[in-house]
């Protein structure tokens, strides 16, 4: 069971296609069978929380808090690594000032 915080491989279904592709994603929390990832990218131009080959990548990364969505378990292929503390509150805070617009 993916764990908040675990860097998965899985395999993520296209939106506007049957097809589906192999990608790394963040888990953010899983519930049910169903598991809530944000997206990960080596596109270093994007915005979101900075990852490192030294922390665990794969690749120099970015997580996309602006791209979440939810898959369920069977597609997660494995885990590749788990973040330190200090990133999960940067995810935390991060996702929090999004989310931050709903209280108006």
């Amino acid at each position: 069971m993916p764990r908040p915080g675990d860097v998965i491989i899985a395999r993520v279904r296209f939106v506007d296609d049957l097809g589906s592709k192999i990608r790394p994603a963040l888990v953010l929390f899983e519930e049910l069978g169903n598991v809530v990832i944000a997206g990960v990218t080596t596109n270093l131009r994007m915005k979101g929380v900075p990852i490192s080959k030294s922390e665990g990548a794969a690749q120099d990364s970015v997580i996309k808090l602006n791209y979440i969505f939810t898959i369920t378990n069977d597609v997660v292929l494995k885990t590749v690594f788990h973040l330190s503390s200090e990133k999960k509150r940067m995810v935390l805070k991060e996702l929090t000032e999004k989310l931050d617009s709903l209280r108006s």
